[in-house]
């Protein structure tokens, strides 16, 4: 599908760089993975779903700096948009 989106570039360009994604679309694709990603793991933490983890068991498998309470990474909340510090 062809659209049209207003996207920051410096955010744009430094997902795109962190994650070597070669393409706009990559980048876009990839964010939208990651935040399906994070609301099934959401539901998986929430629920469990049978796999018999602890909510630490299944927090230090998925990944160590998520909080899995809030699902979000463990760094300050900055508005979008905003200059990342180096």
């Amino acid at each position: 599908m062809k659209m049209t989106m207003h996207i920051d570039d410096d955010l744009l360009a430094r997902v795109m760089k962190e994650y070597e994604l070669e393409t706009k679309t990559d980048a876009v694709h990839f964010a939208l993975r990651e935040l399906d990603r994070r609301a099934r793991l959401k539901v998986f933490a929430k629920e469990g779903l049978g796999l018999g983890l602890s909510p630490g068991e299944l927090r230090d498998a998925v990944y160590p700096d998520y909080q899995l309470e809030t699902m979000k990474v463990a760094e300050d909340e900055k508005p979008y948009g905003s200059a990342r510090p180096d």
